[in-house]
């Protein structure tokens, strides 16, 4: 364990005490990290009240809020000391034990520190509108008042205090620090002008003892505040931390806070209790809302039926949506699902809407015969969806008001995503093309940009996803031997691209050396007369290069064509470039996924998986891109948000989507030439806010009219066809080295 290197007294005869509670409520990296924060502190040359304050407090925070916060309140520090306000530091750790108590999350003890950086900023005195270097006027006064403040208000509350002291006593300073200080009678005022509501801190116990005694599930609570994010609005949720939740709720007509925190309990331990989660990805965005809202009211309904009494207040809380109220020319999928929801709730909601008369009908049916099921659910809210879409679901402008259902969570426990990277494995994909409509797969639906509406249009487009059928895998094998030279050139590059960080495989049967502690222990074993262990071998790897491709292959009909100045097609010249690629890249050691697309409508999207991610470069792989076709149209859009899809969920620091195409995005359903060209670009725009880069290959002459649009700076066109088995695996080498 590390120790303490500060001269002052007062902390030599503090620390023993200090540092035992630390090792009782913290990790062993705890400990340390609290050892490394007092000695920066100590470092710091502010004296020896901040060093006591924080072995003093530190640890009961940290307890309390994560051991994470310990470097947080660190380099808080550190800023602070940077400033004109050292003198703030000592009641800043004085007062953090309490505040973390009252805020009981990490997330809202970064938000007050947050506030103590704006307030110390806004009441710092300024010369010409430039901060000098005098102190606050009252930061020290703030945060020794604010363990009262949070004792008494929320986040939202503490934030609308401190504004009001800034605003009207900026040029008084001296007014300023009674304000502060709390002993003015306006600041006072205020401070009981912000008492509202229940503070989930005052109401902790409570609700931890009605989770445990009616529900019998034991969660952490993880507050959050609504101050900070009035843009957002975030809504409960919950997830592996716990349960998340607003940190003040208000009274409401007929309902208080508490009893609106038990509505919320009530229904996420519902959700616990009954719902089994499926694949989101099977759905589209609007069957996903309307299953939510069936599934909701499934385990309320489970719910009511051993506490009747919870109908009451969620009737309640519960919006009754004015049927016709939704203005003509807006959309009404949310006006319409809390219609529904209503229904479903409660049995004298007077609606005459035929659609949500008969669902009604059918989910009561289905309750009155046991408990039901997600799976049922997802059938209705999906029959639902296509029973009543409408063209104005598709507006922009959507219908909001008496739509919030506030005391529901966003039903993010009923939904699991690809996350384990390989979805590409296709054992249990078909082995071939479909040979008839009736064995296609089902689509998945993307969206399209409609840049003339500016919105998007949902599930506009129905992409079938096929393995594409094996040819003579020997073909591949000619055209690497074709370029063996080139291959040798790259084999140089690939060596100093390689990772040279070695890494050991133990436990092996059968390895390239003998790892001796397994060795000897199997020994020992079977002197022993027990079973020795026969991995006594290792492996190494190397290790040090985190990098997943996805190779996405225009295969529209204009590949056919005879490269210009050359006597094999475009199509021929790709196949040579691939195979080199994917051969590289196989060498190299990085996952490799390649899938090619056309078009025939937007109903008819084909993309075709040559390459999975966890297979390697064999006969199989070869075969496939040795019967590679061409044919039909290139709706890029939709091929590069599914490429993206497999790509974004890749365990890699980094993720590179390379597009080889020969010509603009075009379909034959589609006059408009930009239409497509505009979807494309808003798709690599998508990607790239999940952390995916997009490049592009084109192979047209006269791609710089568009692909810059589509792609911005990171595309390639190449004139010379011939050179494309050359350009494309060194092209690929200089994007991840």
């Amino acid at each position: 364990m590390k120790t303490l290197q500060c001269g002052f007294p007062k902390v030599k005869d503090v620390l023993g005490d200090c540092l035992g509670y630390a090792q009782k409520v913290l990790s062993e990296d705890g400990v340390d990290a609290y050892i490394d924060g007092a000695q920066a502190i100590c470092r710091m040359g502010r004296g020896e009240a901040p060093v006591l304050a924080f072995l003093e407090e530190m640890p009961l925070t940290a307890s309390l809020l994560g051991e994470e916060i310990i470097h947080d309140v660190v380099d808080f520090v550190k800023k602070l000391a940077r400033t004109p306000n050292s003198r703030s530091i000592a009641p800043f750790l004085q007062g953090m034990a309490s505040i973390a108590r009252s805020l009981e999350s990490a997330e809202l003890f970064q938000k007050y520190m947050w506030l103590v950086k704006r307030t110390m900023e806004s009441t710092t005195p300024k010369v010409h509108g430039i901060d000098s270097m005098y102190e606050s006027a009252c930061l020290k006064e703030f945060l020794e008042s604010a363990p009262q403040l949070f004792n008494q208000l929320s986040m939202r509350g503490v934030k609308n205090w401190v504004e009001y002291g800034v605003k009207n006593y900026s040029a008084d300073p001296d007014s300023q620090r009674e304000y502060f200080s709390l002993t003015s009678p306006d600041s006072r005022a205020v401070l009981q002008r912000e008492r509202y509501g229940v503070l989930f801190s005052d109401s902790e116990r409570k609700l931890s003892l009605y989770l445990r005694g009616l529900w019998e599930i034991e969660e952490s609570f993880v507050p959050y505040s609504l101050a900070f994010d009035t843009l957002r609005n975030p809504v409960p949720y919950y997830d592996e931390q716990g349960i998340h939740l607003p940190d003040v709720y208000d009274d409401l007509p007929g309902v208080n806070g508490l009893d609106r925190y038990r509505a919320l309990l009530a229904h996420v331990s519902a959700h616990i209790r009954w719902t089994t989660p499926m694949m989101a990805d099977n759905y589209s965005p609007f069957q996903r809302i309307s299953i939510e809202a069936f599934e909701d009211c499934r385990v309320e309904h489970l719910a009511m039926r051993e506490y009747p009494g919870l109908a009451r207040i969620w009737k309640r809380l519960h919006p009754k949506p004015l049927e016709g109220s939704c203005p003509e020319g807006w959309s009404q999928i949310r006006h319409r699902i809390a219609m529904l929801s209503r229904a479903l709730l409660d049995p004298d909601h007077g609606y005459e809407n035929a659609a949500i008369v008969k669902y009604e009908r059918l989910f009561r049916e289905k309750m009155a015969h046991g408990n039901s099921s997600t799976t049922e659910m997802a059938d209705l809210g999906v029959a639902f969806i296509s029973e009543t879409r409408q063209q104005s679901d598709l507006g922009a402008k959507i219908w909001f008001e008496d739509t919030e259902i506030e005391y529901r969570d966003d039903n993010r426990l009923m939904w699991r995503f690809f996350e384990d990277g390989d979805e590409e494995v296709y054992e249990t994909r078909p082995t071939s093309q479909p040979k008839d409509e009736t064995e296609k797969m089902p689509p998945r639906l993307y969206p399209e940009w409609d840049h003339a509406a500016n919105h998007y249009r949902p599930d506009w487009v129905s992409l079938y996803e096929n393995l594409h059928p094996a040819g003579d895998a020997a073909k591949i094998d000619r055209l690497l031997e074709k370029n063996a030279q080139l291959a040798k050139r790259l084999k140089k590059i690939m060596d100093m691209l390689k990772p040279q960080n070695r890494v050991r495989i133990r436990y092996q049967e059968e390895g390239s050396e003998l790892d001796l502690d397994v060795a000897i222990r199997s020994i020992t074993d079977f002197r022993g007369g027990a079973q020795p262990d026969p991995r006594i071998n290792m492996n190494h790897r190397h290790d040090g290069r985190n990098i997943a491709v996805s190779l996405l292959l225009d295969l529209s009909a204009s590949l056919d064509d005879v490269a210009p100045g050359c006597t094999q097609s475009k199509l021929e010249i790709s196949q040579e470039a691939v195979s080199l690629l994917a051969w590289a890249v196989d060498e190299l050691g990085d996952p490799l996924a390649i899938g090619g697309f056309h078009s025939d409508t937007r109903h008819e999207v084909r993309y075709l998986h040559f390459k999975g991610y966890g297979e390697s470069w064999g006969p199989e792989v070869k075969g496939r891109l040795a019967k590679m076709e061409a044919g039909f149209s290139t709706r890029m859009g939709a091929a590069i948000r599914h490429a993206g899809h497999y790509l974004s969920h890749q365990q890699a620091e980094k993720k590179l989507l390379l597009v080889l195409t020969d010509g603009e995005p075009s379909d034959v359903d589609v006059q408009d030439p930009k239409t497509l060209i505009e979807d494309a670009k808003v798709a690599v725009r998508e990607l790239d806010g999940k952390g995916v880069y997009t490049y592009c290959i084109s192979l047209d002459p006269s791609a710089d009219e568009y692909v810059s649009d589509i792609f911005g700076r990171n595309f390639t066109v190449i004139d010379h066809i011939a050179s494309l088995p050359d350009r494309l695996p060194k092209l690929f080498m200089a994007l991840t080295k």
